[in-house]
């Protein structure tokens, strides 16, 4: 009987590109007095290994916590799956924003202490004594009146690249140290403010909401769903998003688009951005913010330390990652000393010097590459591949492509790919010209998989 994930993660995306399934990213989570956790996970692995469920759950005595993916035509079984149990009956289902086909690529489900590290006694207080949960539009409103206060539960790297406007955003790298400091913070507003609380998907401020309560808070408020469910609402409603820039999220993909509004920094000069990545030297995997030209003259890495690691022989690189503990590089997330525009304010003379470490890293980058940049615009996604005729088709998101046009698909398969457009059809029919909202085919010489991106090349 398989009770864990024996696949590589290599594996199961060559698995899922050759499937060829639509995938969904959803979360949710549920409290409920849960007698055998480990009991519970084992059920959970083997009802959703079958159905090709991938994802990072947590369950414990308190419930569950889970981030995951499935193939689209597997939802209504993946549904029954979890009503089966009363407390997860009926239970909201927060769908992403954006999908991504590899935003995981194994199924881990771990018993933990908690579904989310709060380090609170629940002993100490009434867990269930909870905030009033706002939809999208009674938040909005909320949002307005004077005496409201909003506060981000979320960590520093999560608000960093989006936040509701005018929000308070503790510089924390836990949830478990943001309550001891938002309680301090706002000791004195206790019965004369609205506290208005939000995060990713609302399991924080469920706990976060009945804590403050406890703490003497008379007015608790908490955004239903999270910031999640918010935009969908506001999507569906046509209200304003008074959430701004993009939503971290814990997958692959680092983060959703909400609004077109660039709200953080390239930690390493300090230009608009908000990609979030990981170092590329795998001793390191530091989490930071990084623009594509930092990317190129660094290498995708956070430092000139670790862009010579990754190009030292792998026995070399696996040497000196033994032994090493490193969980203090990844955790302090975007808060790494050699981060240098992040750091900058404390000296002047660092900034100097990163510039010159990121000219000279620009440099040899091009001397090793011989090859100039590519400047390109993002134009659409594939939506389809017709094996037989090789024919790819996509769906224009923004701007228009023309035959001429120099273009380029990407994806985690199907690599870098370029060519010139001899010939366009739109609704299968020729044409000269495909513009935003249609659909376009061409011929292609190889295949693409329905995570890729379509980019028109600019220079």
């Amino acid at each position: 009987m398989q009770l864990y994930n024996t696949l590589s993660a290599e594996e199961r995306a060559v698995m899922i590109d050759d499937a060829g399934k639509q995938r969904l990213t959803l979360s949710f989570y549920a409290y409920a007095q849960i007698q055998n956790p480990t009991q519970f996970r084992n059920e959970l692995f083997l009802a959703w290994n079958p159905l090709e469920v991938l994802g990072r759950i947590y369950v414990a005595h308190e419930g569950i916590n889970a981030q995951l993916s499935l193939p689209a035509d597997h939802f209504y079984a993946f549904k029954d799956t979890i009503e089966q149990y009363d407390f997860m009956r009926g239970i909201r289902l927060n769908i992403a924003v954006e999908h991504d086909d590899f935003s995981f690529l194994k199924l881990t489900i771990k018993v933990r202490d908690k579904i989310v590290a709060d380090g609170l006694n629940d002993d100490s207080f009434d867990p269930t004594n909870i905030g009033i949960h706002l939809k999208a539009k009674e938040f909005n409103d909320l949002l307005e009146d004077p005496n409201t206060i909003v506060v981000d539960m979320r960590n520093h790297y999560e608000s960093e690249i989006g936040h509701f406007t005018n929000a308070i955003k503790p510089d924390v790298d836990t949830f478990r140290e943001s309550l001891p400091i938002i309680e301090e913070q706002l000791a004195e507003h206790k019965q004369d403010k609205k506290l208005l609380m939000y995060c990713t998907g609302g399991i924080r401020c469920e706990k976060a909401s009945a804590y403050f309560k406890h703490k003497g808070f008379e007015n608790v408020y908490q955004l239903e769903g999270g910031i999640i469910e918010y935009t969908r609402q506001v999507k569906e409603q046509g209200l304003q998003s008074k959430f701004i820039g993009k939503n971290f999220v814990f997958d692959h993909r680092l983060g959703e688009r909400i609004t077109d509004d660039i709200v953080s920094n390239c930690h390493q000069c300090g230009q608009p951005c908000d990609l979030h990545t990981n170092c590329a030297n795998e001793g390191c995997h530091l989490l930071f913010i990084q623009c594509e030209n930092c990317a190129t003259a660094m290498e995708g890495c956070c430092s000139t330390a670790c862009v010579d690691i990754i190009h030292l022989p792998e026995e070399e690189q696996k040497a000196i990652r033994r032994g090493i503990k490193n969980g203090n590089k990844i955790f302090k997330k975007g808060k790494s000393e050699v981060l240098t525009y992040k750091n900058a304010a404390n000296s002047q003379k660092s900034k100097v010097e990163s510039q010159t470490v990121r000219t000279t890293s620009t440099l040899e980058k091009r001397t090793k590459v011989q090859e100039p940049k590519i400047q390109k615009m993002l134009i659409g996604k594939a939506i389809h591949y017709f094996a037989k005729a090789q024919i790819g088709q996509f769906y224009i998101e923004s701007d228009a492509i023309k035959t001429g046009d120099q273009i380029l698909i990407k994806g985690v398969t199907t690599g870098e790919q370029t060519m010139t457009l001899d010939e366009l059809f739109v609704d299968d029919a020729p044409s000269a010209t495909a513009t935003t909202g249609q659909t376009v085919s061409f011929k292609l010489p190889f295949r693409i998989r329905l995570s890729d991106k379509l980019y028109k090349i600019i220079s």
